[in-house]
């Protein structure tokens, strides 16, 4: 099981990706949202906010953020496999273990990184 600090540099690493992203995934990570990820087997929740293609302000929330724009839930296990590009995300996500939620139009944007 992943610790509390290997989903943090997972999410740290994955801000640092999608800053240096091009492209479709550049494109697709250039909204203006806030952002949940609930680590389900550590029962944390991370907070941060996409902002021109970058992910900003990834910090530990004091209580779980039920209103972010888009929200996710995995295991910490398969955040580190997805961020290392172990796990696909596609994958992961029909195979419901990792759940997305988002407004209609925000996945129709972020499809591209799927």
């Amino acid at each position: 099981m992943a610790t509390l600090d290997e989903c943090r540099a997972a999410l740290d690493q994955l801000a640092e990706n999608l800053s240096r992203a091009q492209g479709d995934v550049h494109r697709a990570a250039a909204l203006d949202r806030s952002l949940s990820c609930l680590i389900t087997d550590l029962d944390v929740v991370f907070v941060g906010r996409l902002s021109q293609g970058r992910l900003q302000g990834v910090a530990l929330a004091e209580t779980p953020e039920q209103g972010a724009e888009i929200r996710l839930a995995l295991s910490g296990d398969d955040l580190v496999a997805l961020v290392a590009g172990d796990l696909p995300f596609a994958q992961a996500w029909a195979s419901g273990r990792v759940q997305l939620q988002a407004g209609f139009r925000d996945l129709l944007r972020l499809r591209s990184l799927l």
